[in-house]
């Protein structure tokens, strides 16, 4: 599963964006795709999950601020990011868990600033 994420960008605090993760192949049967972050000094944390189930889990320091969503005739996972805040400064990483195997995006950079 190759996996394509883009979206990121500059945007100042309180500010919205949307990421996108282009899967190559069906999502209908890929267990869980998710968008994890990494910022400067710290380790990569789960940001946002879905199961193909249509179940999702978020980071608490994300909850009531980020959605994630999927349309699986698109083969993409989507991240709608509202209310920024610089700590959400990163690099924002797709991700797919299938059957054992797990799958990384390239990553795209979000930064928080004004």
């Amino acid at each position: 599963v190759q996996l394509q994420a883009c979206g990121g960008g500059l945007v100042q605090p309180g500010g919205s964006l949307r990421l996108s993760c282009l899967a190559s192949t069906s999502i209908f049967n890929i267990n869980i795709m998710g968008w994890y972050r990494q910022a400067p000094g710290k380790q990569r944390e789960m940001v946002a999950i879905i199961s193909n189930m249509g179940s999702r889990n978020y980071a608490q320091s994300v909850e009531g601020r980020f959605t994630i969503s999927s349309d699986k005739a698109k083969n993409t996972v989507y991240l709608q990011m509202n209310s920024l805040k610089p700590e959400d400064t990163a690099v924002y990483y797709c991700n797919a868990w299938n059957r054992g195997a797990n799958y990384w995006g390239q990553g795209t950079l979000v930064t928080v600033s004004s």
